[in-house]
């Protein structure tokens, strides 16, 4: 079994040389040591030497020096909306305060499904809807969630 010790965040590897792919949900993407088996069907060591939440498009190289494209699967998520987009803001807080993983897009939030949460927004008036998609949540004040990426600063 293979092992990989090295981790990249989306654009700062070689992702034309990907010789394979690793599809996980977001729990499997938040490890630091894991015995994972890639799309192909090959079994790989997740080693590193911290936790990483891993991004949809990073990178993991091999002991052989291969890479494999880690991939965001599509699991089962809440998409949060309002009309009115101050009230989204207030039910952003309200995520927040409570510490839950939640994913800021344009004009939606994204949880995971909980009932309790579900019926607080619901109470504030927000529109719930559940989908199948990829969970990328934001990491928080000291995690190194995909924005930091996205802007150039990159954390290891």
């Amino acid at each position: 079994m293979h092992s990989a010790s090295i981790h990249r965040p989306a654009g700062h590897w070689p992702n034309e040389k990907a010789a394979g792919s690793l599809t996980l949900d977001f729990d499997a993407r938040h490890r630091r040591r894991i015995r994972l088996t890639a799309d192909q069907g090959e079994d790989i060591l997740l080693d590193l030497p911290k936790a990483v939440a891993m991004g949809d498009g990073d990178g993991l190289q091999l002991d052989d020096g291969r890479w494999l494209k880690v991939q965001a699967a599509a699991e089962l998520i809440v998409e949060v909306r309002h009309k009115d987009p101050n009230q989204l803001m207030r039910l952003a807080w309200h995520l927040g305060n409570r510490h839950l993983a939640t994913e800021i897009r344009h004009r939606v939030l994204r949880i995971r499904p909980d009932h309790v949460i579900e019926d607080m927004l619901h109470g504030f008036g927000a529109d719930l809807a559940k989908v199948q998609g990829p969970f990328q949540p934001e990491g928080g004040a000291y995690g190194h969630a995909h924005k930091d990426i996205e802007s150039g600063h990159h954390h290891e």
